[in-house]
């Protein structure tokens, strides 16, 4: 762990955390940016399933990963969005927030999607697998064809893949 690191304190995001993780998300410029008031529910019903980091100096949220549990298969997390406020980036924090996330939730299998423009996920959840030790199988989930039309003059949505790590309790997996 990095000396950045060590001044984090990562815990379940509370109500009031909501704004800050909804600016952290708009600000990546990458994520698919939810209203506001779904910041505040996921922080509500979903902190179980999330985590924030937090800064030692003022306890602000500077990064975040928001994940839950799939109804039809408890065991596999889904983790739904991840980011790092970008004055803290390239210190291995989202890392840092995933595998603290699977600690503490102990799933069977992860579950994300990524674009394909997304280089900077794309390396996260593949460096998390093979970190790990863990299977890692790619497939769309939705095509790109299934979004909405955008506002003419926007790009269409490009397909999000679904990545599968794990199962946990494979032979060389570790957590």
């Amino acid at each position: 762990m990095t000396a950045a690191q060590a001044a984090m304190t990562l815990e379940s995001p509370r109500v009031e955390d909501g704004a800050a993780i909804w600016r952290i998300a708009r600000d990546s410029r990458v994520l698919d940016l939810n209203s506001s008031y779904s910041y505040l529910l996921w922080c509500r019903d979903f902190a179980a399933t999330s985590l924030v980091a937090r800064t030692a100096d003022d306890g602000e949220p500077v990064a975040f990963v928001t994940g839950y549990l799939r109804p039809d298969r408890p065991g596999t997390l889904v983790v739904w969005q991840i980011a790092v406020d970008e004055s803290h980036r390239g210190r291995g924090l989202a890392g840092v927030l995933l595998d603290a996330l699977t600690a503490r939730v102990a799933p069977d299998e992860v579950e994300t999607t990524v674009t394909p423009d997304n280089t900077p996920s794309d390396r996260l959840f593949t460096a998390y697998a093979t970190r790990h030790g863990l299977p890692l199988e790619r497939e769309v989930l939705f095509d790109g064809g299934l979004f909405p039309e955008t506002v003419e003059g926007d790009a269409a949505h490009q397909p999000e893949v679904l990545y599968r790590i794990g199962p946990f309790h494979s032979p060389g997996a570790s957590l």
